[in-house]
């Protein structure tokens, strides 16, 4: 069972337990695979995408690199293809701006609903 740091199991926006995102690279608030978050993730690391170039493009003209790796932070930089938890903010921004990634939706936590609409990540679904 994927149990949250308060020993909650982690629930995805379809109502089921959370799926993992992606172990290669490590991703997640925890870098354990999942879309995991607690009141100290400031960016609500809970959506689970799959990278675009355009994605990766529109988030470092936001000042979000996402393609350069940090080893300090256990960052490797990241490529289209590759399997990320993104801050649901600005996944909602790139939705705006025709720049949304798709979404894995098994493994996108539920919290991401205070921010994003079902109806609109099911748009983007990769299912």
């Amino acid at each position: 069972m994927n149990v949250s740091p308060n020993g909650v199991s982690a629930k995805n926006v379809l109502g089921n337990e959370l799926e993992s995102c992606c172990f290669e690279p490590m991703t997640g608030y925890y870098r354990d695979g999942y879309c995991r978050t607690d009141q100290m993730d400031r960016g609500i690391h809970t959506v689970c995408a799959v990278m675009t170039q355009e994605f990766l493009d529109y988030t470092k003209s936001k000042g979000n690199d996402l393609s350069t790796p940090w080893p300090e932070f256990r960052f490797p930089g990241l490529k289209p293809g590759d399997k990320w938890c993104l801050c649901a903010v600005r996944w909602l921004e790139a939705h705006h701006a025709g720049s949304a990634p798709k979404v894995d939706l098994k493994a996108t936590n539920v919290k991401t609903l205070t921010i994003v609409e079902l109806e609109i990540l099911k748009t983007y679904s990769i299912e």
